[in-house]
Order: structure tokens, then sequence, then C-alpha cells
């Protein structure tokens, strides 16, 4: 049998592939494709070791699967697995590979969703299937959860599932999901980040209102110019670095990791994390960026309404003071809406969970240092925090030093190592039968 051979028969690494092959790509509101057929892939290969599933859809297609693994003491608050079917699209003009192909080249996965997120759920479900066929039994009950539209808001996926469905997280108190757990390089030392954290989310459309008329005219209440204004005032705006519970400990241990010292700026500090700094800077601080903007119809005729959207993230407890700054900004000419509202969640970096993720990190990787982290971005935690459950980013994976893996995250060519999938399953596995 060749090496490549090899690690094609590797459970999570075929699980991992024949899961990218399926196109599961969220265009956006009521346009996605591949989720049921993603969920039925998943179903089988729980049912195939003895777990039932039940599959629930908000609307046709858009399917969500729960199954739960039952532990020895079921009195022991259960721990969540939990993540999400669907992908971004990929434009295959752009690609190297065919985004849906899953090649196998250089040792790395090629593919739409390799990390974000099928590799993720390969991991998980290979660890549930070695635990069962080994004859192993968890401590406490796993809860696996599968969503729909994770990158499209969740309305059709955890929102969903946490407003119609909450009985099926019953008696869960942790949960692990996407976005944490991948290693980066700190002065030559390798460390952990475990997400213990996310920034909140406000999406705001604007909008303005003029005076509609024929282009040749001379035009004072022009309502695209008011707005271009006003989110020009959006993108020259500074927001001050600012840290909370999260940053302040990761600040304070990567500055024992890169001996920097006490009166180092956070922002030296975040980028003495390497690759890692492309998460942790914007942790630093509130986040505002114009991504859409619409203001006309046809060349020569001056509109009469223009709007855009705005994409806020926000550190934990300072919603309404973002909120106010923005209005602020552009003035009270222009109407702000609120179009997607999800708070923005704080663990502390403590407990039993967070201490068997250490041990069983550093039982796999002895040099491993575990640190806490803000996620900039939102996942399915955020939703499932209303439910009060402790949501924690960990798909353990041992990178190599020079791979910029946060870049990856919906980009172009997207891959995993092989290797780095292995040993997170292999974490995986271990942290559920110890814990």
């Amino acid at each position: 049998m060749t090496l490549e051979n090899a690690i094609e028969e590797t459970d999570v690494v075929h699980l991992a592939r024949s899961l990218i092959r399926i196109d599961s790509s969220n265009y956006g509101p009521g346009k996605a494709e591949g989720e049921a057929t993603a969920a039925d892939f998943v179903r089988s290969n729980l049912e195939e070791v003895g777990l039932k599933c039940d599959v629930f859809e908000a609307v046709p297609g858009r399917s969500n699967l729960v199954a739960r693994f039952p532990g020895k003491d079921p009195s022991l608050p259960a721990l969540l697995l939990h993540g999400h079917l669907d992908v971004v699209p990929a434009d295959p003009d752009e690609w190297s590979v065919d985004p849906f192909g899953a090649e196998l080249r250089d040792g790395l996965i090629w593919g739409r969703g390799a990390v974000d997120m099928k590799g993720t759920d390969a991991m998980i479900l290979a660890s549930v299937k070695d635990m069962i066929r080994s004859g192993h039994q968890p401590a406490r009950d796993v809860v696996l959860a599968f969503f729909a539209d994770e990158e499209s808001g969740c309305s059709l996926g955890s929102g969903w599932m946490v407003k119609e469905h909450p009985a099926l997280f019953s008696g869960v108190g942790n949960a692990i999901s996407e976005v944490g757990g991948f290693s980066v390089d700190i002065a030559g030392k390798r460390a952990y980040l475990l997400q213990t954290g996310e920034k909140g989310v406000l999406w705001v459309r604007l909008t303005a209102e003029g005076t509609p008329g024929h282009g040749s005219q001379i035009h004072s209440n022009n309502a695209v110019v008011k707005l271009a204004k006003a989110v020009g005032r959006i993108g020259d705006a500074q927001w001050p670095v600012q840290l909370g519970n999260t940053t302040q400990e990761l600040m304070r241990r990567v500055k024992l990791l890169a001996d920097l010292g006490q009166d180092t700026d956070a922002r030296i500090i975040a980028a003495a994390t390497g690759f890692g700094s492309r998460f942790i800077a914007p942790s630093l601080q509130n986040v505002a960026n114009v991504t859409i903007f619409n203001g006309g119809y046809k060349e020569n005729v001056v509109p009469g309404r223009a709007t855009a959207m705005i994409d806020i993230r926000y550190l934990p407890g300072q919603r309404d003071s973002v909120l106010e700054r923005i209005e602020e900004l552009v003035g009270s000419e222009i109407r702000v809406d609120i179009e997607s509202d999800l708070d923005a969640l704080e663990n502390d970096f403590d407990g039993d969970l967070v201490r068997a993720i250490a041990d069983t990190l550093r039982h796999h990787d002895p040099e491993a240092e575990l640190l806490p982290y803000l996620f900039p971005g939102g996942t399915d935690n955020k939703l499932l925090s209303q439910l009060g459950i402790r949501g924690f980013g960990f798909a353990p994976l041992r990178l190599p030093a020079d791979l910029d893996f946060p870049s990856l995250f919906h980009g172009v060519d997207e891959r995993i190592p092989v290797d780095s999938l292995v040993f997170g399953q292999r974490v995986l596995t271990d942290l559920l039968r110890n814990y």
C-alpha cells in the first residue's frame, strides 16, 4: 500500500473529503443547496455505529441533524459537539483546483470547507465512530449537532433550533465547535488558541432620502451624496484599543512566551502571535466596515434613495455605545435600521472542560501552551448561548509554523494539512474519553 493510499483510508480524511465533495454552498437567504445531502451523509455514518439521528428543517432542504451519544453518568452536564454543514460559495475560476474536488496534494486536502468547517465536522464524526467501535463510552452524554445556515446568519440553523427545539439541548453545560484549537508560533514556542468568546454582531442598514430628478439638473439634496459622506465618516473613524477579560489574559500569557515587557503595546503583543494576529488584532477594538452600497438605477436619474450596509463587530458589553457612535457619525438625516443583532459572548478561561482540554493537548503535544482568545467573528455558539450553554472554539490542529491558517477561512484554495486533521481527531477522541 502506498503512503497516499494509506492517507486516503484514514477515516477522518475519508470523511472530510466526502463532505467537501458535497457542494453545500450558502448564497444567502433562501439560496442554498446541498445541506440535506450533507446531513444524509452524516446520518448514514452515525447510524452505521448505532446512533439514532433526528433531522429538522425550518424550510425544505435546510437540514439540521441532532444525535445523542449516551454517557456512563447521565446526571453529569452533557457536552455538545456541533458543526455546520453549509459553506460559503467558491468561484472555480479563482481556484487552482476544483473547489469541490477534495483533491489530496502535498499532504493537504484542498477544497471549500476544508477549514470552515467540514474538516472539523469530519473530526467530530471520526472521533465518535472510533469511540463506539472500540467499545468506549464517554463519562457524560455527548450531544451531536450539525446545523444549516451558519454562513448566512443562522436563522434556518442553530437560531431556529434554539427557538423551536430547545429540549434537544436539555442538560447541556458546555459546547465545542469551530475556530479555535489551532496552533500558532510565538517566539519559537507552539501555542494553541482556545476560543473562549466572540465579538457581537450588528448588521445595520443606512438609508438616505433625497429629491429625485433628472441628471442634467442641479441637485442640492442628493441621497447618494448624503450617504457617501456618512459612510465615509464611518470608514475614517478610529476605534480605541480596549481590552476585556479574555484579551487581557491572552496579552499576559503572550508577553511571557515572547519575553515582552509589561508595558508593551497591545498591538505589538498581538503581532507576536504571528498568523494568529489576523484574528487577535481585530479583537482589540470595535470594528465597523461598509460592505454594501446601493445608490441608483440609471445613469441620468438622480435617485431619491440610497442604502448601505454596515458590518459592526463589537466587544462584549459595548453594543449600545457602539450603536450610539454609529448614529453620531452618520448624522440625523440618515436612518439607521438593525438587520441582524447577535450579542457578544465571553466565557471564563477556567473550569473542568478548559482543564481537560489543556491536559489532553499536552498529552499529545508536551510543548503545548493553551491561550484564550476572543474571536472577532461569530459562530453557532452565539445562538446556543441563549440556552445558557458555554460555547468554546476547539478544533485541535497542530499546524506547520509557516501556514497562514486564518487566511484560509473563506479564502481561495482553502486547504488543510492531513497530519493536522489526524492529530485533531486523536486529541478530540481522547478528550471525549477523559472528560
